[in-house]
């Protein structure tokens, strides 16, 4: 009787009115003790409810059903696929949706629809998978901040690789703990080729000018990450330069000089296809002979074999002690001697060479001195506090 009352008024009802009397109606079905009759009709009344031409009714019975389980599916599934600010809180609260139903809202749904599922609590693997593959910037951005998301180490990747060039996305991908040496290597290179295109764009930079720096900040980005990176996880961090082109000469060489010999290793490994120890063997025991020969295999540019072999036989007698800045920075008294030798070559193919060889010795002068006055700061400090101490 009281839903049929309902129905002859509501057709007459201003919109605000109606949506007030839906929710009411709503929540009459979840909570109050209807007889069978009454409850089939009240079904039926929000069934009917679903064709309301305004869009405050169906949001309102949308916040009414949306976080029970004791909400019709019939109406529950109905609202999901109606406009974006109506199905957002069923998507995002609904116990009655299986994790299949999610990813089809996720592949068929927008932007607004995604953002919603990434939200949800628990939200399980697969549907993070989907979200990760298809889901917009917004709806990714979500999922990351959802705390309670199971997402899968390759949903991370695909994220990053879908939208790292966005700020907003990569600075929680970086924030995570989880991630991979690899994907912080692709985060890197994505804010590199950004900032690349907006200086070029601004003409601050020729666009060949601004990709060089933009490339060697990469690279030494990555050297920093590789220093920092557990033995284990440094030939698949390997792999993805190389999948991804940034493992060249010019890095490998980096590596060399900056003393981060195991990365140095690694990537002849990876290039040549051959047992770690076998590499090791030739790099720190061998003659040039061998050295040559797993270049050659490698497939390096011939051109760079000079400061390559250079830097080795400087290794080989203990010329990275006593040198500052770890693994991640490059050599100062390593790189001109390299230089020096190989200035004493012929010209024409090692011109290029040695102009990359000056820019790193330039490079390593400056963050010598860096290292210097941070030192002297340093001591500065500690002899004040030790003046006031007495």
């Amino acid at each position: 009787m009281i839903v049929r009352h309902f129905l002859d008024w509501i057709r007459t009802a201003p919109a605000g009115q109606r949506a007030e009397a839906t929710s009411a109606l709503a929540r009459a079905y979840l909570y109050s003790d209807l007889s069978p009759d009454d409850a089939a009709a009240a079904e039926g009344a929000m069934l009917m409810l679903l064709d309301d031409a305004s869009p405050l009714v169906r949001r309102a019975l949308a916040d009414a059903l949306a976080a029970s389980p004791s909400a019709p599916p019939a109406i529950v599934l109905a609202l999901a696929a109606d406009q974006p600010q109506i199905a957002a809180p069923v998507l995002a609260l609904s116990p009655l949706f299986i994790d299949a139903d999610l990813v089809d809202a996720v592949a068929t749904g927008s932007g607004a629809a995604q953002a919603a599922i990434a939200s949800r609590a628990a939200l399980p693997r697969s549907v993070a998978a989907a979200i990760a593959e298809v889901g917009s910037a917004e709806s990714c951005l979500v999922l990351l901040e959802n705390s309670e998301a199971d997402i899968a180490p390759f949903s991370i990747d695909r994220i990053a690789e879908r939208h790292g060039h966005l700020a907003a996305i990569r600075e929680p991908l970086l924030a995570r703990h989880d991630i991979a040496p690899a994907t912080r290597v692709t985060l890197v290179a994505k804010l590199s080729e950004t900032l690349a295109g907006f200086v070029a764009e601004r003409q601050w930079l020729d666009a060949d000018h601004a990709k060089r720096v933009a490339r060697e900040a990469c690279e030494k980005a990555t050297l920093v990450l590789a220093a920092d990176t557990p033995m284990m996880q440094m030939r698949p961090l390997i792999h993805h330069l190389r999948v991804g082109g940034q493992l060249t000469a010019g890095l490998i060489l980096r590596a060399l000089l900056s003393g981060n010999v195991v990365l140095f290793e690694e990537a002849l490994a990876e290039l040549t296809d051959m047992p770690i120890e076998r590499v090791s063997g030739i790099v720190h025991d061998s003659g040039n002979a061998a050295l040559r020969a797993l270049f050659d295999q490698a497939r390096l540019p011939p051109s760079t074999y000079p400061a390559f072999k250079e830097a080795i036989g400087a290794m080989r007698e203990g010329g990275f002690d006593g040198e500052p800045g770890g693994a991640a920075r490059l050599k100062r008294r390593m790189i001109e001697r390299v230089l020096t030798r190989c200035e004493d070559e012929a010209l024409g193919e090692l011109e290029p060479l040695l102009t990359l060889l000056r820019r790193f010795a330039t490079e390593a002068a400056r963050e010598e001195a860096r290292l210097f006055c941070d030192e002297l700061v340093a001591e500065s400090l500690d002899d004040d506090q030790q003046s006031e101490a007495a």
